[in-house]
C-alpha cells in the first residue's frame, strides 16, 4: 500500500511538471532565421494582432494568417518592407508614428484601442524586419 501511495506522488509530481507554459522570448537568436520569427515575433503579433487581423478578422483588409499575406499588407498598401523597418507600415504602426500612406483614413496606432506595445516587444519586431523578415514557409500562422 505504502509503495503505491509513493508510485502515486511521483507520478503526480512528473505530471505536474509537464505543465506546457508559453515559449520565452529568445531574443539571442538569429533574427534573419524563421526560428526568430516562430519564438519572439509570432508571439507578439497573436497576443496583440490577431483578434483583427488573424483567422476570418482582415481590419483594413490586411490578415496576418499567412507569411505571404503578413508581407503584403491591406488597403494602405505594403505593411512589411524586407530591411527597412522605417519604410515598413506595420512597423510605423506599433511605434506610433503616422502611418504617412496618403489613403483616407488613415490608421491609426496599433495595436488599435490597447496600449501601446512595449519598446522591447518593437525592438524584437524591428530587429526581424531589419534583418529580412524571415518567416516559415507559407502556411496559416497559428
Amino acid at each position: 500500500m505504502r509503495l503505491g501511495l509513493v508510485g502515486l506522488g511521483l507520478m503526480a509530481g512528473l505530471l505536474a511538471g509537464c505543465k506546457e507554459e508559453p515559449p520565452k522570448p529568445h531574443v539571442n537568436y538569429d533574427p534573419a532565421t524563421p526560428e526568430f520569427f516562430v519564438q519572439d515575433v509570432q508571439p507578439i503579433f497573436r497576443s496583440n494582432c490577431f483578434r483583427c487581423h488573424g483567422g476570418m478578422n482582415r481590419k483594413g483588409d490586411y490578415s496576418m494568417q499567412t507569411a505571404a499575406a503578413l508581407m503584403r499588407g491591406g488597403k494602405h498598401g505594403v505593411a512589411v518592407v524586407p530591411g527597412d523597418p522605417a519604410g515598413s507600415l506595420l512597423v510605423r504602426l506599433i511605434r506610433h508614428e503616422g502611418a504617412g500612406t496618403g489613403i483616407a483614413p488613415e490608421p491609426g496606432p496599433m495595436p488599435n484601442k490597447k496600449k501601446k506595445l512595449s519598446d522591447a516587444d518593437i525592438a524584437i519586431v524591428e530587429r526581424w524586419v531589419q534583418a529580412g523578415a524571415m518567416m516559415p514557409a507559407d502556411k496559416p500562422l497559428p
